[in-house]
């Protein structure tokens, strides 16, 4: 089954609209050099990355540096960079697949991987000018330079725009003076060029720089930090006394600096997401051999009934977060070719094909971020004693899992975020949010039947259920909008529930779409789809659970009542699945395959 041709999709228009299976792209749909690419990856870190665990923990920070060198000499940091700035000028979804193989082994690599072809290089790649990206593009991408990101200072993390390093013009006009003190910044120990973010005079807004990493020229490291994990991702603060800076070292234009970050952070986001995948199928595999392994009782543990339920759970919680990620990685890619196609440059189609599914990438971020955390989690459990040992995998799993919670913006942050891009969008008469809020109150005040425009002949039961969920965020969403207004923002737990509800929403039906689309073209997913049906029966609860939390505070008398009544409806299961007997398929076929098999 090919994908369809549509491209239309707008970024956050999954809540207020349904989608046909033809309508996504799944891993499924890899193309040949595809395959090909993520099987090399693979053989990369195998080879180079997942013998020398040790030695990252122990914080062998020149071990990270030749790593990240051979990935530069096989290409795999010039993925998404064009060719006419030595890259291989490939599309989104590649950049994402090499992202998502390239983190699986440890967070130090990683972390160093996507600091470096995101936020090191995609601000001189997406604004820089013609001569800085060829001055300094094709040596990011070949590795023989590498890049760090300067933005977060002792005073300045979420509020990113509130930065106090200063950037002073000389007297003839020439150069600008940095001085100011950046902190946790990555890949600091090794970098060649910084991107650094200073205030010029009393600017709203601060503006971005290109700066070679040159210690005469006032730039100084801290130590490394001493971290909860990552411990082989080089974090140093770095200190600019008097640094020059040539004018036309100057990225974009004056007080374009916090637009830049921002921008530079929604890629980093879906990214991360993407890091977080091949870290979760090897936690899996390591558990899973491990409980096969284990002999308690006279029986492997892997056997017993609560050892399933972790095991049902990490798989599916992993091929939802699959479906999600490269979803959105293909509506992104066919973004930016359709701008490209309506004559706009590169970077400007890079720039607004990456924003316009800026929802997407807060929510990926944010879910798969905590996808991976609970997966270690688990690991840790089913190892039991031994999973709290250095020596064993899981350990540095769980560390290594706990920064993906904080960095790219916070979970909190993003979470907050997604909502307040979504109502933004409505505003601006992007998305018709409001009709729909609408349409769905007349719908529940009439008792109306959920059913669906695109008839399936697989899953259709699960589609109307998630068609449901829907209309609860819509309704909650519209009633917690009528009682607040412009101070909507101010709420910000009315905005986390919400946030939950939308990604819940958005996971559940990538999964589900890709299910389907699967089996119609004549693919086995009895175990894929077991795993669909299973995430939809739990994001259902959180959903309930989210949106009567939100009623409580929204509403009184009547009118809560009517909203209670509305949410119970759309979340009640008519016909119950078996949960227990879903998991525990799921968990021995995962069991049987000893490793994830999806």
């Amino acid at each position: 089954m090919e994908i369809s041709q549509n491209t239309t999709v707008k970024g956050g228009e999954f809540i207020i609209k349904e989608y046909s299976p033809v309508d996504i792209f799944t891993p499924e749909d890899f193309s040949e050099e595809q395959i090909m690419m993520k099987e090399s990856v693979q053989e990369f870190i195998d080879r180079e990355v997942w013998p020398n665990k040790e030695r990252f923990e122990k914080k062998d920070y020149e071990l990270t540096k030749t790593c990240m060198q051979k990935a530069g000499e096989l290409g795999f940091l010039a993925v998404g960079v064009p060719e006419e700035y030595g890259g291989m000028g490939m599309g989104f979804v590649s950049s994402m697949l090499v992202c998502d193989y390239i983190s699986g082994a440890t967070g130090s690599f990683s972390t160093a991987f996507g600091a470096h072809t995101g936020i090191g290089t995609l601000p001189i790649l997406l604004y820089g000018s013609e001569e800085q990206k060829q001055k300094y593009v094709p040596k990011l991408a070949s590795g023989e330079w590498f890049g760090s990101y300067c933005l977060t200072e002792p005073g300045a993390g979420s509020d990113a725009n509130s930065g106090k390093t200063k950037a002073v013009l000389s007297e003839d006009k020439t150069h600008y003076l940095i001085s100011g003190q950046k902190m946790w910044i990555s890949n600091a120990g090794f970098a060649d060029l910084l991107i650094v973010f200073a205030r010029i005079e009393d600017d709203k807004s601060i503006t971005g720089f290109i700066v070679p990493n040159d210690p005469s020229n006032g730039i100084t490291m801290g130590d490394e930090e001493n971290k909860l994990g990552i411990h082989a991702s080089s974090t140093r603060q770095v200190f600019f006394n008097e640094t020059k800076v040539p004018v036309d070292h100057m990225l974009a234009s004056r007080g374009q600096g916090f637009k830049i970050a921002m921008n530079a952070l929604n890629v980093g986001r879906i990214k991360l997401g993407a890091a977080c995948l091949d870290a979760q199928r090897r936690v899996i595999d390591n558990a899973v051999r491990y409980a096969n392994d284990r002999i308690q009782f006279k029986t492997p543990i892997a056997k017993f009934g609560a050892i399933k339920e972790k095991i049902a759970r990490m798989a599916s919680s992993c091929y939802v977060s699959e479906s999600a990620n490269y979803r959105a990685a293909y509506d992104i890619e066919t973004k930016i070719k359709n701008l490209l196609a309506e004559g706009h440059d590169q970077q400007t189609a890079e720039l607004r094909g990456v924003e316009a599914f800026a929802i997407e990438c807060s929510i990926i971020k944010v879910a798969t971020s905590e996808d991976i955390q609970n997966c270690s989690d688990e690991g840790i459990q089913i190892f039991g004693g031994m999973g709290f040992s250095a020596d064993t995998p899981m350990e540095s799993a769980w560390r290594d899992a706990r920064i993906g919670r904080i960095y790219e913006g916070t979970n909190e942050i993003n979470r907050m975020l997604s909502v307040g891009m979504l109502l933004k969008k409505s505003i601006k008469g992007e998305l018709d949010l409001m009709n729909a809020v609408m349409k769905v109150v007349g719908e529940i005040t009439e008792g109306k039947a959920t059913t669906l425009e695109n008839p399936v002949s697989e899953l259709a039961e699960e589609l109307i259920k998630l068609k449901d969920l829907k209309k609860v965020f819509l309704m909650i969403a519209g009633s917690a909008f009528q009682k607040y207004g412009t101070e909507f923002d101010k709420h910000q737990q009315t905005l986390l529930g919400l946030s939950d509800m939308l990604i819940e929403i958005y996971f559940a039906e990538s999964a589900l779409l890709r299910t389907i689309k699967n089996i119609d073209r004549g693919l086995d997913m009895t175990y894929q789809t077991d795993m669909s049906k299973l995430y939809l029966f739990e994001a259902t609860e959180i959903v309930l659970k989210r949106a009567k939390e939100i009623i409580g505070n929204i509403s009184d008398g009547d009118a809560k009542k009517t909203l209670l009544k509305g949410v119970h409806r759309l979340c009640r299961y008519d016909d119950l699945p078996d949960i227990i007997s879903l998991k525990n398929r799921i968990a021995d076929k995962v069991i049987a395959e000893n490793k994830y098999c999806f």
